[in-house]
């Protein structure tokens, strides 16, 4: 009986161990730990010797019991020994004992264990709860980083080495009005305005394979909608743990307005150093014609009584040379006075339409047949005041200087009216505080003046002509006049197309002059209700201003720097309006406007130009009935002048909101 309970004991037993073993076995070989996995590898070998063991001693009481049963070996009672009872109930024991911490705690399949306790198991636990922590606190911090670079006004843009955009913040889309889906997979290139900034942006990818990591820069840049952009950028290499570059990072700042506000203060100041320059050079010159002077008064009076004394005719025909260069000296002296105010003048009131006929007069007369002149009077007496001599002095000099200008003949436009100033206008020379002047513009079709010479034509004894042919003094005594009167002088000029002078002079008013003036005062321009202006200018700064204007003004700006370009954007855009220089390389404003008709016969346009509307149309550049606005112009006459051309128009909003 002991015997048989012996071997069903060590069967039962070899079993257990038996399943424990695959328990074991079974997840170390899925989970590739049978090498790595040591203690588990070993407790299977522990189980699989214990399951043998019992195997073994189930096989010897099994052969006892068969030999007892065939009769060649009698069976003893109790011949199991004890010790073995005892050893296998122990590790029956232990096996029972294993497996229900086996049910626990589970069978952790790690480096060096089979199950965890409970206390390893808190510590697993708290390990888990900390990387997941650490997990999403670095999530957010990515999204928190995220959001900060989309909040940002400057554009950051990411590529690759290639210069395939693979990032794209809100800035950007602000800046350039390209959306993150518009433009992530497409090459940088799609922002370039032209071929060189092409070849800029490539020489930039090549210079950071090349070892740079941060370079700064501006280049010209266009916006969706066609306009160009001056941005700041900063550029720097993207590198993995090696230092291998794989991708670039850029930093875009818009610094359209700041350029255009250091263009004017340049403007400015460069007004300013003229005026102290002219200054300076005014005094210089007055204290030498005084001293001069009283050299001259000697050399004349005593001239004199020497020639009144001879009877000898040769001398007294040499004395009457010296009194003709005495005269001349005299001359040069008295405009330098004039130039630098020292003289004796004798200011009153002054209609410019009296002083325009009255010179007109006289040039009559003088200017020749071959030149063309056309007086413009104000349709209303313009008074000043100021010295009615210098005045003539002033318009005979400038009408003289172009008809020097024109030896195979051309146009000589006069002109005098009304013009407002505003506190932006920095084109005045010396500076001149806001309000209503009055305004003479002499104009001619000359071959014009080259930038360098404009640049010093106010400056005395200044010259282009030839040695004895002219002495420096016209130009200067004219800006002497007019600084004298309260007055500026500047000019506009393009070599081949001609000259335009604008003389600016305080405008005299009576009381009542001055409260209708208030009465009359324009009223603020009507906003632009998102009607879209194609602006034609081949000049990049006064373009950039001219749609900064539009733009506050409720306008949608669209910017071509000359003719071609503003048909491709005609063709792709529409249009409202159109405004455009007069004069520009590849076609003119009048070209323009003709293609542009050819397809909208009905489209607005409104001309502007540095020359006056009386030189145009009279030398049949425009046509004398067109929308004409002069520069330089404030913000308020061109936002006037739009309205009054779209109205009846109907509204057209931009859809995007897009704006230069």
């Amino acid at each position: 009986m002991w015997d048989q309970l012996f071997l069903l004991g060590n069967l039962i037993i070899m079993v257990a161990y038996a399943a424990i073993l695959v328990a074991i076995t079974v997840p170390l070989v899925r989970a590739g730990q049978v090498r790595s996995n040591k203690l588990a590898a070993a407790t299977a070998l522990i189980f699989f010797s214990c399951s043998v063991g019992h195997g073994l001693h189930a096989w010897m009481i099994y052969q006892d019991l068969m030999r007892a049963t065939s009769g060649t070996m009698p069976m003893r009672h109790g011949s199991v020994p004890w010790p073995s009872v005892v050893w296998d109930l122990f590790t029956a024991t232990a096996g029972i004992y294993y497996w229900t911490l086996r049910r626990g705690y589970k069978v952790l399949l790690g480096k060096g264990a089979i199950y965890v306790d409970p206390w390893g198991q808190r510590r697993l636990a708290e390990a888990d709860a900390r990387e997941r922590a650490a997990r999403t606190a670095a999530e957010e911090h990515r999204a928190t980083l995220a959001a900060l670079v989309d909040s940002l006004d400057e554009a950051i843009i990411g590529a690759t080495p290639d210069g395939t955009i693979t990032a794209w913040n809100h800035g950007a889309e602000r800046l350039f009005g390209w959306t993150a889906a518009e433009v992530i997979g497409r090459p940088a290139t799609l922002l370039a305005d032209r071929e060189s900034a092409t070849a800029e942006q490539s020489d930039v990818i090549d210079r950071i394979h090349g070892g740079e990591r941060n370079i700064t820069y501006e280049a010209r840049r266009r916006h969706k909608d066609g306009s160009r952009l001056d941005i700041a950028f900063m550029v720097s290499a993207i590198e993995d743990h090696t230092g291998a570059v794989i991708g670039i990072s850029a930093v875009g700042r818009d610094i359209t307005a700041a350029k255009e506000a250091a263009e004017r203060q340049r403007a400015l100041q460069e007004r300013t150093d003229q005026a102290q320059r002219m200054e300076s050079l005014g005094n210089l010159a007055g204290g030498v014609a005084h001293d001069f002077n009283n050299i001259l008064a000697i050399i004349g009076n005593y001239t004199e009584f020497a020639r009144e004394q001879s009877t000898d005719p040769a001398v007294r025909a040499d004395l009457r040379q010296v009194q003709a260069a005495t005269e001349r000296a005299t001359n040069l002296t008295s405009q330098l006075l004039t130039f630098t105010r020292g003289d004796t003048i004798q200011p009153r009131d002054v209609d410019l339409n009296t002083a325009i006929a009255e010179v007109s007069a006289m040039l009559e007369r003088t200017i020749g047949e071959h030149i063309t002149l056309i007086t413009r009077p104000a349709g209303q007496p313009v008074t000043v005041h100021a010295d009615p001599g210098q005045i003539q002095q002033v318009l005979l000099n400038l009408a003289i200087n172009a008809r020097d200008a024109m030896p195979d003949g051309g146009t000589l436009v006069i002109e005098a009216g009304v013009h407002t100033l505003d506190s932006e206008d920095t084109t005045t020379a010396p500076p001149l505080p806001a309000g209503a002047y009055a305004r003479l513009l002499v104009s001619d079709t000359g071959c014009g003046i080259p930038a360098d010479v404009a640049a010093h034509i106010f400056e005395p004894f200044y010259t282009t002509k030839p040695r004895g042919q002219g002495t420096g003094l016209g130009l200067a005594t004219v800006y002497g006049i007019i600084t004298e009167a309260g007055g500026s002088i500047t000019l506009y000029s393009e070599p081949d197309v001609g000259t335009t002078f604008r003389i600016h002079l305080p405008l005299r008013t009576s009381p009542a002059d001055t409260n209708a003036a208030r009465q009359d005062a324009p009223a603020l321009p009507p906003d632009g209700a998102g009607r879209t202006v194609l602006v034609v200018e081949d000049e990049p700064a006064l373009a950039r201003i001219v749609a900064r204007i539009l733009t506050d003004g409720g306008y949608h700006a669209l910017v071509a720097n000359n003719g071609p370009e503003a048909l491709d954007l005609a063709a792709e855009h529409h249009c409202d309006l159109v405004l455009t220089d007069v004069i520009m390389p590849q076609m003119s404003g009048r070209q323009l406007a003709q293609r542009l008709h050819e397809q909208r016969p009905g489209l607005p346009v409104v001309y502007m130009s540095g020359y006056s509307n009386g030189l145009l149309g009279t030398t049949h550049i425009l046509d004398a009935d067109v929308a004409f606005i002069e520069k330089p112009f404030t913000a308020q006459q061109l936002l006037h002048k739009i309205a009054d051309q779209l109205v009846g128009t109907p509204t057209t909003p931009v859809r995007d909101g897009s704006q230069v």
